[in-house]
């Protein structure tokens, strides 16, 4: 087998509308954790994720079920959307609004900041082209530091968001870079139909979880601002957001794409702040610039150019 090529910087590898597309999916996913905080107060999370990706695929069923070969190409790929519904969908939502339950807008995306680091390493096993190199390793390090600093103080029962709370959204961030690295086989497929498939299928793994769990049909109506926050989770968060992203995977790979969530935090963070009254404190802050300088490092942007 040859080696690998050595990876190029991002810059040189995206073009100037790849990087706007990944500028508005980290503005659009940054304000998926304001909306799933606010929604998660009134409604269980199973329920919750059953809503948010039945809405969505519903939208997107709508949008494009008319469309030239829309539903033969769902059918032809059924068994792998499946499997991307649940650990890009069903998983990782469901963790992520488990911890939001305890935890806000901006410790959340911050954590689920690292979703590229997981990406890296899972990529260097399930992937040929995609393999370490000596700034992906910084960047891993850095990343991981602010990892372990955002969650130590939990660990060591000193900080007022319980462990498992922050560990349940490491653990969508571990799913999405699974994700990341399973979806890299749809790239000949429609990113409409991509996002339509994995949202179909985790609606179908959703559906019995929430019965069973939550039985929604119990619950009160939620007030109209939750719905709102809800649909627009739904349709915007979710049904137009991951149109872009499998866009962005299918011209720039698993470790670029999921470089957004580099751009989700400020978004969420100002979100929580101006709206939800959410504070950071020093040591979330250290750990959100761990992680940035993490992630700048898998971007090559800390690499000294030699003349």
């Amino acid at each position: 087998m040859p080696a690998a090529p050595l990876p190029r910087p991002l810059a040189a590898s995206m073009s100037a509308a790849t990087w706007a597309l990944l500028l508005l999916l980290g503005l659009i996913w940054g304000a998926s954790f304001f909306f799933g905080r606010i929604a998660v107060q009134h409604v269980p999370p199973m329920t919750l994720v059953l809503l948010r990706v039945s809405l969505a695929a519903i939208a997107l069923h709508l949008a494009f079920g008319r469309l030239p070969g829309f539903y033969a190409g769902l059918a032809s790929r059924w068994p792998e959307l499946l499997l991307l519904g649940l650990i890009n969908n069903a998983i990782p939502f469901t963790l992520i609004f488990l911890g939001q339950t305890k935890i806000g807008a901006g410790l959340a995306s911050i954590l689920n900041a690292t979703t590229p680091l997981w990406t890296v390493m899972i990529a260097q096993v399930l992937t040929t082209d995609e393999k370490i190199s000596a700034a992906k390793l910084i960047g891993c390090a850095l990343g991981l530091a602010g990892m372990v600093l955002l969650i130590g103080p939990a660990a060591l029962g000193i900080a007022d968001a319980p462990l498992w709370a922050k560990l349940a959204v490491v653990g969508a961030a571990v799913s999405y870079g699974f994700a990341a690295a399973f979806g890299k086989r749809f790239k000949g497929l429609s990113p409409r139909i991509t996002a339509t498939g994995q949202l179909t299928a985790s609606s179908l793994i959703m559906l019995p979880f929430a019965l069973v769990v939550d039985q929604p049909w119990t619950l009160p109506m939620p007030p109209m601002e939750v719905i709102a926050a809800i649909l627009a989770l739904a349709l915007v968060s979710t049904a137009f957001a991951y149109v872009l992203y499998f866009r962005i995977l299918s011209v720039a790979g698993a470790t670029s794409a999921s470089l957004v969530t580099l751009l989700v935090p400020p978004s969420a963070i100002l979100l929580g702040i101006v709206f939800l009254g959410e504070t950071l404190s020093l040591t979330e802050s250290l750990g959100l610039g761990l992680i940035a300088l993490g992630l700048l490092s898998l971007d090559n942007r800390l690499a000294i150019k030699r003349r």
